[in-house]
């Protein structure tokens, strides 16, 4: 079972003028967390891609069949109140890698403490590969001539 963050929640509601409070547990699970980070990281221009060689060969296989994996290239840990994140992306040519690294660690970070409302311990970004435009050589697979 993945491990979850649980924020515990006093709801005051006043329907008809009455006064009611609720209170209860909500848990957030580690890939809704991945998911939201890896949705902030594509976001910043720059980004190409994110996760490194293999793990973009089984995005573009889970792509083309119209399952795309948001979380993929974002490792989260999650503790009772802070978060820390691994994003490992690829960075289109010719932009500064350290400034699209420090944009991507800021978008993570803000989608974290805004979106699920907990704290950021760390955010590493590692930068596995630069796309160079032209780079993407579509295999033309040809149709026989012979039955």
């Amino acid at each position: 079972m993945p491990a979850k963050s649980e924020v515990t929640s006093t709801i005051t509601t006043t329907p008809l003028g009455a006064t009611t409070v609720a209170t209860g547990k909500t848990v957030i699970v580690d890939p809704v967390i991945a998911k939201i980070a890896g949705i902030a990281a594509r976001e910043v221009p720059g980004v190409f891609a994110l996760g490194g060689g293999a793990a973009r060969m089984v995005g573009a296989i889970r792509d083309a069949m119209g399952n795309t994996d948001l979380s993929q290239g974002v490792k989260v840990e999650v503790g009772e109140t802070e978060v820390a994140a691994d994003v490992t992306i690829v960075v289109e040519y010719p932009l500064p890698l350290m400034q699209v690294a420090d944009q991507v660690r800021a978008a993570v970070a803000a989608a974290i403490t805004d979106l699920i409302g907990m704290q950021v311990a760390e955010i590493n970004v590692t930068v596995t590969d630069v796309h160079i435009p032209g780079d993407d050589t579509e295999v033309v697979v040809e149709e026989s001539r012979v039955a």
